[in-house]
């Protein structure tokens, strides 16, 4: 499930956006404030935040900011909803950061749909939509993987490092990056517990010719790439 951090300080506009994020499967959080919100990143990074501009306290346009320019938040998915509609105020909210921006009073179907555009670019692992490369296909929304007709027995932990293997392809990636994008930032485990899940994720795609997808790049890390799958 991922997790959508709504930083509002109007109530009644924040349950309303929860509403609809849960109803559409999302875990959410709200904070009131720039402190709060901080606060909510620091215990644990979300795959979205809503950002309201005017907030007590700090507003969300330096939040943005700081977030930027902060390693741990600097690709953070960002949109801003805010009554501040000038042009102005448009371009300082995108030059600060935001990969959005919404203006109220907002449609909740058009606010959704941007969550999910901006999600699709930034952080497709996120998404409930399956995933396909070569023959073998990954659909979060039944926790199924298969290859043809043939089904994968798989683990809870080795299908979220599955997923983001598969929305993330030919890229390598270290083990800390595994740790953060898999288990999580706030979690605090040894990097040697990822080979043990990417050995478990191998031998569960072995069944079906498909534990070779998956390399190991020495000294970077690993990499699922769809030469091995389309040669299968």
């Amino acid at each position: 499930m991922s997790r959508v951090l709504v930083v509002e300080d109007e109530s009644a506009i924040a349950e309303l956006i929860s509403i609809n994020l849960r109803h559409a499967g999302f875990e959410v959080t709200i904070a009131a404030t720039a402190d709060q919100a901080q606060f909510e990143i620091d215990r644990v990074l979300p795959d979205l935040v809503i950002l309201d501009w005017m907030l007590p306290g700090q507003s969300g346009l330096a939040l943005a900011k700081k977030w930027r320019g902060e390693s741990r938040t600097r690709e953070l998915p960002l949109i801003m909803l805010t009554a501040r509609a000038d042009e102005g105020d448009k371009v300082a909210g995108l030059d600060a950061g935001a990969d959005d921006y919404l203006t109220k009073p907002f449609s909740t179907h058009e606010l959704m749909a941007r969550i999910r555009a901006v999600l699709r670019r930034k952080a497709p692992e996120a998404l409930d939509s399956a995933v396909e490369l070569g023959a073998l296909k990954l659909d979060p929304s039944t926790r199924r993987v298969s290859r043809g007709e043939q089904d994968v027995k798989i683990g809870p932990t080795e299908f979220r490092l599955l997923h983001f293997l598969m929305t993330h392809p030919e890229r390598v990636h270290s083990r800390a990056q595994l740790l953060d994008r898999v288990w999580g930032d706030h979690v605090f485990i040894e990097e040697r517990t990822v080979d043990v899940h990417v050995k478990r994720l191998r031998e569960a795609l072995s069944p079906v010719g498909c534990a070779q997808m998956i390399e190991t790049v020495r000294g970077a890390g690993y990499r699922l790439t769809q030469q091995v799958a389309l040669q299968a």
